[in-house]
């Protein structure tokens, strides 16, 4: 049988979707890129913002209608919108034939089999249980980079976000796995392992009585034909020197930390319920530039939050200057029932929201032109990944860029054909608003 799957939200998402599509193609099902020719579909949600939430809700409306209009048989929910809204679902989409809670996915084979029988089930384990992901993956990443997730759930309890009750607490998965997972991964030609969790800081507390991270990454770092290490989701509060060591003394992690802040008004964070101050977020940058000058940093923030006056906006719009981030994604404020920041007095008009990501994302624009500026006349090493054939120009990555958030390198003077994964080095010409022009000064050996 066909089967098609659809994976929405995050990357910690798709590494999910990536192993329930190996469970469901090792049963026997035909993966297919086209719906319409599905007899089974899948659909992984999120529901982290309202945006998020619409999107899987009208993804799954898009597919309904192949179940009369085409060969659709069986059509299964996964992921946090399931598990928040399964009883929802059940009464208002009728035509879902199967869901599954965010620690069932492993499930998945039995859900597909279940449904296509006619008979709908929920498949809901306890949040603080972990899915047996050791069966294996298929990659859906083009085969050189994969997510490596090493946690589910959350601890921090932010008071905007609703992922511990979707997710769980805290849950570290167990080193030995996650190394095997990873050796498996190179074997089959993956060349940049990204490690991704709720929060990857905090990794092995729970299981080992300490942050592990730092000798998680030692021992990557030790698989030899691994070529980068990259770490995202790393809270500033839990980013300590042994962790700054780590990244600078390990040679394949790359000079490069997703360190989300969310806002740096101490009145702001405090509203929030972040674990964090100004001064400590400060600190932590500084830390991190002093260990490894050329560190990109990236941050992401929310514009908007209740009861967020203009006096803490311009503060926020003065350290994007005056920290200089390498890299900064922005978004408005989702007021989310079922959180204590949707109780909160003084919820702002959307149109302020607006405004104010506006100038985030100007003040960000500005600060982002310099950098690349000043990257014109330097070589980098870069990965490909891609090319546009008509004009014979590749586009590769650098340690700065996290694929699908970051900027690009356009390549200008490819004497060769490349394969996706390569290495080169190339030297940067000119830039535009966010991306980089470079030409190839030569290869490295494939690896």
């Amino acid at each position: 049988m066909k089967l098609h799957f659809v994976s929405l939200g995050c990357d910690k998402n798709l590494a999910d979707s990536e192993h329930m599509l190996y469970l469901l193609h090792r049963d026997g099902f035909e993966i297919t890129d086209d719906e319409n020719e599905a007899e089974v579909i899948v659909v992984n949600t999120c529901c982290f913002i309202q945006a998020a939430l619409e999107e899987s809700i009208n993804t799954i409306l898009e597919l309904v209608h192949l179940k009369e209009d085409g060969v659709l048989k069986a059509l299964l929910v996964t992921g946090c919108m399931a598990e928040r809204y399964e009883k929802e679902m059940r009464e208002e989409l009728p035509e879902v034939d199967a869901i599954l809670g965010t620690s069932s996915y492993d499930d998945i084979v039995d859900a597909v089999h279940v449904a296509l029988k006619g008979e709908y089930k929920a498949f809901m384990k306890p949040l603080d249980s972990l899915p047996d992901d050791s069966a294996g993956r298929m990659l859906t990443t083009g085969g050189h980079f994969a997510y490596l997730k090493i946690a589910e759930g959350c601890n921090k309890h932010c008071t905007y976000c609703i992922i511990p009750s979707l997710r769980g607490n805290y849950r570290s998965i167990p080193k030995e796995l996650i190394i095997a997972e990873a050796k498996k991964l190179v074997s089959d030609g993956v060349k940049e392992l990204i490690l991704v969790a709720q929060e990857t800081t905090l990794y092995g507390v729970d299981l080992y009585g300490h942050k592990a991270l730092s000798e998680l990454i030692s021992e990557l770092n030790q698989i030899e034909e691994l070529k980068w290490i990259r770490l995202l989701y790393c809270y500033p509060e839990e980013i300590d020197d042994e962790l700054i060591s780590s990244m600078r003394d390990n040679s394949k992690v790359v000079h490069y930390i997703d360190m989300p802040i969310q806002h740096i008004s101490d009145n702001i964070l405090g509203r929030m319920g972040r674990k964090t101050s100004k001064q400590d977020i400060i600190d932590k940058i500084n830390a991190l530039r002093q260990a490894m000058p050329d560190i990109a940093i990236r941050t992401s923030i929310i514009c908007g939050f209740p009861g967020e006056t203009d006096e803490d906006h311009e503060e926020l719009l003065s350290f994007i200057k005056e920290a200089n981030i390498d890299r900064l994604g922005a978004f408005t404020y989702s007021r989310e029932d079922g959180t204590p920041a949707a109780e909160f007095d003084n919820q702002l008009e959307e149109s302020l929201k607006e405004a104010y990501l506006e100038d985030v994302m100007l003040t960000q624009q500005e600060v982002s032109f310099a950098k690349n500026e000043s990257l014109i006349g330097t070589e980098m090493e870069l990965i490909i990944e891609g090319r546009i054939p008509e004009d014979n120009v590749y586009v590769a990555r650098s340690y700065r860029d996290t694929p699908n958030v970051d900027s690009l390198v356009f390549l200008t003077n490819a004497e060769k054909e490349y394969m996706t994964g390569d290495f080169v080095n190339a030297n940067i010409t000119d830039f535009n608003e966010y991306d980089l022009i470079g030409e190839i000064i030569y290869e490295y050996g494939l690896f």
